[in-house]
């Protein structure tokens, strides 16, 4: 087994008691986990948190059971971001954390990803290796002996460990009094701790979908749908509104007039001012191939440069660690800063953008014309399979005529989702109902070439 087969671009992830996420195999996972990460004469430590899911419970149980019988010892964070747990498992010397979650999916669905006891997730090799072990006989016999099985326990002060975490990467010289910010919690794991970061510091807050009944994460609301915080920003004046995903490790962000700014125009934000301030390690910012041209333009205005990788926020960090940057993210809201966290992180995201705010005493609607998009069209579909595209003749002719149309204008990227059964296709060009036309066409190609009868035929 040389290629991961159980792990996608960011861990584990399915339907919750369906195959691979069943409590059942969720179990061996945590005895693979321990016995990959075990620790010499002394009881290895892991922290694992979650988010609101309603299986979150089950997996939180089948997990610890895991762990607990390959003789580690287990650190219940409860409810909590992805950021909160990275931060948790490094600062309390933990060997590993593990989350459970499936951060922007729908309530049915649950996942596992892990960090490293430095707050990075795990490289591919380990997570190979734990796959290996999962389907090993060689498992059952490391059990640990009846009086070496590890213990549960619950960290009470996990929420306010990452609270104070968050609001000490704001500039100590600042504070928020004045602001009104609406904040969507997403009914996930940062529905406490995001409205508290931004109240302890000062603003008044205006927070929603912040009760969560184990299926309404997601719902219709946070980074996902920002419609309802943009509502909310211009019913009650606010200076800008904060949505988060249901991990909390991503953002989406709207002015005070209530206009949704995505990932891609909050990094043209920060990268040109810590330019400015020469805080921008050498001058990069890391993206992916999703991110707009407008951003090239931005940073290239500025006197930087941006370096892209594949799409998945762990590609964006191995590539900052690398190359020695120290900011990166995705247009769909992950962003890292490096400087403070191991992670996409949502909230302390959101304060580096309340600083510049505050220092340069500019509403947002301002500050965001730092970056002009370019027309882009993004379009997302649901695929039985996901077939090779190398192996789909008619899409592949139909995006070398898109690429000639475009020429150096615009681009054309077809990729499928690393986390669920879905194509995507993006388009960058001069006329917008053009390439509204142009995806429509790929998209279609892409439909009938993974339909299984077409499949079948192959």
């Amino acid at each position: 087994m040389n290629e991961r087969r159980l792990f996608g671009t960011d861990g584990v992830r399915g339907v919750a008691n369906q195959e691979p996420m069943t409590s059942a195999t969720v179990m061996r996972l945590g005895m693979a986990i321990a016995a990959r990460l075990r620790q010499g004469q002394r009881h290895t430590r892991i922290a694992i948190g979650k988010d609101t899911r309603l299986s979150g419970y089950m997996f939180e149980s089948a997990l610890a059971s895991g762990i607990v019988a390959m003789g580690a010892d287990v650190w219940l964070t409860g409810p909590l971001p992805t950021p909160g747990i990275a931060f948790i498992t490094s600062s309390m010397r933990c060997d590993a954390g593990v989350v459970i979650s499936a951060s922007h999916n729908p309530f049915a669905d649950n996942g596992i990803k892990i960090f490293a006891r430095d707050g990075y997730k795990l490289p591919d090799d380990v997570e190979l290796e734990i796959e290996r072990l999962m389907e090993s006989p060689e498992l059952e016999g490391q059990r640990a002996a009846p009086s070496d099985v590890g213990y549960s326990r619950k960290i009470e002060d996990s929420r306010g460990r990452y609270v104070v975490f968050c609001k000490n990467t704001f500039p100590s010289e600042l504070t928020l009094d004045g602001l009104r910010i609406v904040v969507d919690g997403a009914n996930g794991a940062g529905y406490r701790v995001g409205p508290a970061v931004f109240e302890e510091l000062g603003a008044k807050v205006i927070a929603i979908h912040t009760n969560p009944d184990g299926k309404n994460i997601n719902a219709g609301c946070g980074a996902l749908h920002p419609e309802t915080m943009a509502k909310m920003v211009r019913e009650h004046e606010a200076h800008l509104g904060i949505a988060l995903d249901g991990d909390a490790d991503r953002l989406v962000l709207c002015d005070e007039h209530g206009d949704i700014l995505d990932g891609d125009t909050v990094m043209a934000l920060c990268a040109t001012r810590m330019i400015a301030e020469g805080r921008l390690a050498k001058q990069t910012l890391v993206t992916t191939v999703m991110s707009n041209l407008g951003l090239d333009l931005a940073m290239r205005r500025a006197g930087g440069k941006i370096v892209r990788t594949a799409v998945g926020d762990r590609y964006v960090v191995d590539a900052m660690r690398s190359g020695g940057y120290n900011l990166g993210g995705e247009q769909s809201g992950h962003l890292v800063f490096l400087d403070h966290a191991t992670t996409g992180d949502g909230i302390v995201a959101a304060l580096r953008v309340l600083a510049i705010m505050s220092r340069e005493g500019r509403p947002l609607s301002e500050l965001s014309k730092v970056m002009t998009r370019t027309p882009q069209v993004l379009i997302n579909t649901a695929v039985p399979r996901k077939v090779p595209l190398d192996q789909l003749p008619e899409v592949q002719a139909l995006i070398s005529s898109v690429e000639r149309e475009l020429g150096e204008e615009g681009r054309v990227l077809v990729r499928y989702s690393g986390t669920e059964s879905k194509a995507r296709v993006m388009l960058e060009g001069p006329n917008e109902a053009r390439l509204q036309v142009m995806a429509q066409d790929i998209i279609a190609a892409l439909v009938r070439g993974c339909a299984p009868a077409a499949a079948d035929a192959r």
